[in-house]
C-alpha cells in the first residue's frame, strides 16, 4: 500500500512541452492533465508555477486533498534542493533553482523534484512495463535522451545525481560533437533535437533530399519526423541518418544489458513512435552490441510516448521519496 493516498500533482518538464496532472499514487491512474508550451525568455519556472497553481485549483473543484508536487525535470537535478546543476541542459534558466522552497513556500505542499528520465523510471516500475520487476531502466528518447535505473528495488541516482545519462554514452571513436563538450554521444544520433542537425550538415551533398523538400527549403524547418518519413520514403540522406540511429541506439542498449543486467527496458519518448517501424531491425542490431543470454534474459520494450501519461512520473516520485524518507520529512 502506497504511504499517499490522497491524489498528487505530477509534473513533467519537458524541453519543448510542461504538462502537469493530478494523479492517484496507487494505480497511477491519471484524472486531469492541463500543458503549456515552453516559450523563450527564460519563463520555464513560470510556467511550471501556472501548471500547478491550475492543477491545484483542479483538486480543489473536486473537494480532494492534495497529498503532494512531484516534478521531473531535464538535467542533472539536485534531489534536496529542486536545483538543475550548471551542466548541459535544455533549459538552463532551471539551473540553481531552489525549486524545492520555492514551490513548497508558494503551496503548502511537500515537494520532491528529480530529474524527469529519473521519475518516468519510478513510473514504469509502480505503474507501467516495469510493475513488480527487481531491476528496470526507461530510457526516453525526445529532443535528447537519457535513462532511470531502478536497481534491486531502488532508484539508482549516483554520487551527483548523474546516473543514467545515457545520452552522453560515446557510441563511436569519431563522430559529432554534443553540446556537453563531449564526442559521439549516443544523444547526438538518436535524440530528436540532434536528428535533424545530422541532416543539415550533410545537405550539400544530397541537394535534393526529400527532406529538405518537406521543409519546404527551408533547412531550419527540418524535424525528426520528417526525416524519419523521409527515411520510410527511400530518401538516401534521411536513410543514412536514421541508419546510424539505430546502430547508435544497439549500442546503447548493448551497454546497458551488459552493464545492468536488467529484468525490464523500456525505451519511450517522444521519439519512439517514429522508431517502432524499426524495432524489429534494432533489436537485431542489439544482438550484436550485447552479450547474448545477458540480452534473452532482458524484456526490451518500446512503449509509444503519451504526454498526459508522463505526469505519472511526479505521482510516483512522490510515492517513492515519502517511502524513502518517511510521511513527516
Amino acid at each position: 500500500m502506497s504511504p499517499v493516498t490522497d491524489p498528487v500533482v505530477g509534473v513533467d518538464v519537458g524541453a519543448s512541452t510542461i504538462s502537469a496532472g493530478l494523479v492517484c499514487p496507487d494505480d497511477g491512474v491519471v484524472l486531469e492533465t492541463v500543458q503549456a508550451p515552453v516559450g523563450g525568455g527564460g519563463d520555464a519556472v513560470a510556467t511550471i508555477t501556472d501548471l500547478i497553481d491550475r492543477t491545484l485549483a483542479m483538486a480543489e473543484r473536486r473537494g480532494t486533498r492534495v497529498g503532494g508536487i512531484g516534478i521531473g525535470l531535464p538535467g542533472l537535478v539536485d534531489v534536496e534542493t529542486g536545483a538543475v546543476r550548471p551542466m548541459a541542459t535544455w533549459l538552463p534558466e532551471l539551473c540553481g533553482v531552489p525549486m524545492v522552497s520555492l514551490l513548497e513556500e508558494r503551496t503548502g505542499q511537500r515537494v520532491f523534484v528529480d530529474n524527469d528520465v529519473n521519475a518516468l523510471a519510478l513510473a514504469e516500475w509502480m505503474f507501467g512495463a516495469g510493475r513488480g520487476a527487481s531491476s528496470l531502466v526507461t530510457v526516453a528518447i525526445g529532443t535528447g535522451i537519457g535513462a532511470g535505473l531502478i536497481v534491486d528495488g531502488a532508484l539508482v541516482r549516483g554520487h551527483i545525481e548523474g546516473a543514467g545519462e545515457i545520452g552522453h554514452l560515446a557510441v563511436s571513436l569519431t563522430g559529432p560533437r554534443c553540446v556537453c563538450g563531449g564526442i559521439a554521444c549516443l544523444g547526438t544520433y538518436v535524440g530528436g533535437g540532434f536528428i535533424p542537425e545530422r541532416v543539415r550538415e550533410r545537405l550539400a551533398e544530397y541537394p535534393d533530399t526529400a527532406v529538405l523538400a518537406h521543409a519546404g527549403g527551408d533547412p531550419g524547418r527540418i524535424t525528426a519526423d520528417s526525416v524519419f518519413r523521409a527515411a520510410a520514403g527511400g530518401d538516401p540522406l534521411a536513410r543514412e541518418v536514421v541508419d546510424n540511429a539505430c546502430e547508435a541506439l544497439a549500442v546503447g542498449i548493448g551497454a546497458l544489458v551488459g552493464l545492468l543486467n536488467p529484468e525490464v527496458i523500456v525505451i519511450t519518448g517522444g521519439v519512439a513512435t517514429s522508431l517502432a517501424p524499426l524495432w524489429e531491425d534494432i533489436m537485431k542490431r542489439t544482438r550484436l552490441r550485447a552479450l547474448g543470454p545477458a540480452l534473452d534474459a532482458t524484456d526490451v520494450r518500446l512503449v509509444r510516448a503519451d504526454k498526459r501519461a508522463t505526469t505519472r512520473g511526479g505521482a510516483a516520485l512522490v510515492r517513492y521519496e515519502t517511502a524513502r524518507r518517511g510521511p513527516e520529512a
